[in-house]
């Protein structure tokens, strides 16, 4: 599967993590950077990743930042983009399943490395159920208009 990856400063080292733990289980990996711990500004960071993920040059994104909230409000702004910050992995995988969130958001000041592999895990590795769920999803994509 292709991922696109972004984080700002704050999320820089766990976003290193995460590119290689991807890597490591066979996934093709798109690092949007940041590529190293110099202040930046999150949107631009989330805007490569939407913009991968909308144009269909990778499958799923995941954005890094401090708290993951900044990133979250800024992937959710981009029509087509359903961004879910998660804390847990039942909330990865549940953000699959029923939402056909398409990026995942984690904040590294929040939660440890193995923590956020976890969630990563179950994100990748959960399909869309559809049915019941398709009919909510398609409300709230009425709602982008």
């Amino acid at each position: 599967m292709k991922i696109a990856i972004g984080a700002d400063h704050g999320g820089y080292l766990l976003k290193n993590q995460i590119v290689e733990h991807l890597k490591g289980a066979g996934h093709d990996v798109e690092d949007c950077g940041t590529h190293d711990s110099s202040s930046v500004d999150y949107p631009h960071f989330a805007k490569m990743v939407t913009s991968a993920v909308k144009n269909e040059t990778a499958q799923l994104g995941i954005l890094v930042c401090g708290s993951g909230i900044g990133m979250s409000m800024a992937a959710n702004k981009v029509n087509g983009i359903r961004a879910a910050l998660c804390f847990n992995a039942y909330m990865g995988r549940m953000t699959r399943a029923h939402n056909n969130a398409n990026i995942l958001c984690l904040g590294e000041r929040v939660l440890g490395s193995g923590t956020s592999l976890d969630i990563v895990d179950a994100f990748v590795n959960t399909d869309f159920e559809g049915g019941r769920h398709q009919r909510r999803i398609d409300l709230v994509t009425e709602l982008e208009s």
